[in-house]
């Protein structure tokens, strides 16, 4: 068994393997351009971050039921807990859905099926984190936000995702202010395509608890010295960053000189079905390609506990500690 470790920036819609879709494609009559899955999984190779997103979006046409939702995240929980996976914080993007037809409850209740069940069938204890496309309008999120508001039993925070490059984190300032006074939790995606400000920007002007990706931060030495001291969390993604090209080849990627300057460094699978893994063979790759060794992917999964929102109660704090010693008494063989 896989070291346990918590999975927290996952996309749901990321996790839509070629055979799923056309399975979903074929239910909800949808004709995909694509004679196969061995046709789409070709398919899943890309040039950069918007050749990804416009193939991303496309197959979400397959997603139209509740029924849909509970399916494919139900095969994520799966294969996440088969690779150790004990605690699960789960990005779903509403806008695209909900600009195809797809209502937010059809969304939002569908994940929740999945995840209602998930301690019980999978072992794994799950959080749902509602993100905004920083390429559409900040009138657009606060919309999101506002449809929202009957299913925030469900939902623990929002995030920020998509195209990073010309949408900085204060364009969505508002909605964010808005979303902390309805008391939910703040990530956001910063320092992957975009630059290192937009990590500082992220943290004070949106009062993000997380960055997601944030590798961009190593150009800045102050902002590492600030991320070390106040024990920001990072949740880097290294096959996606060689994927959508941040990173040349996975032995360049700068994990190890991340976690040397005393980093809160978490290893993550972004959109596992696309990027060529899930957060299990991350580690393993990691371990292979940069030298992480056993004690490093200890201190990685260590640190993706203590930075889960696991503390919301008694019982939340009981769970993170509950990981903690699972974490610390792995045997790797």
């Amino acid at each position: 068994m896989p070291i346990p470790k918590a999975e927290l920036h996952l996309h749901i819609e990321g996790t839509l393997e070629p055979e799923l879709a056309f399975a979903l494609a074929a239910r909800n009559g949808v004709q995909l351009p694509y004679a196969d899955t061995e046709e789409l999984r070709k398919a899943y190779l890309f040039e950069d971050l918007q050749s990804f997103l416009d193939l991303y979006y496309g197959l979400m046409a397959v997603l139209r039921t509740e029924a849909d939702f509970e399916k494919l995240a139900d095969a994520y929980l799966a294969r996440a807990a088969a690779q150790g996976v004990r605690h699960a914080e789960i990005f779903f993007d509403p806008q695209a859905h909900i600009a195809r037809g797809v209502g937010m409850g059809t969304v939002v209740e569908g994940l929740g099926r999945a995840l209602d069940r998930s301690a019980e069938r999978h072992g794994i204890s799950t959080r749902l984190i509602m993100c905004f496309l920083r390429d559409q309008s900040a009138e657009s999120a606060m919309a999101t936000l506002e449809a929202a508001k009957p299913y925030l039993h469900r939902i623990t925070g929002v995030g920020l995702d998509s195209a990073e490059v010309g949408h900085p984190p204060a364009k969505f300032a508002a909605v964010y202010e808005a979303a902390g006074a309805l008391g939910l939790r703040k990530v956001a995606h910063a320092g992957e395509e975009g630059p290192a400000a937009y990590v500082s920007e992220a943290l004070d002007v949106l009062g993000v608890e997380r960055i997601d990706h944030g590798l961009r931060c190593m150009e800045d030495p102050d902002l590492v010295e600030r991320l070390v001291r106040e024990r920001v969390p990072l949740t880097l993604c290294p096959l996606s960053n060689v994927r959508l090209r941040a990173v040349d080849i996975l032995e360049e990627h700068p994990l190890p000189r991340m976690m040397a300057a005393g980093l809160l460094c978490t290893l993550n699978s972004d959109d596992p079905a696309y990027f060529g893994g899930y957060v299990g063979d991350t580690f393993h790759a990691v371990h292979e390609a940069l030298g992480i060794d056993p004690e490093g992917l200890r201190e990685l999964a260590r640190n993706s506990f203590e930075a889960a929102f696991l503390d919301g109660s008694a019982a939340d704090e009981a769970l993170r500690e509950r990981y903690l010693a699972e974490v610390a008494a792995y045997e790797f063989e």
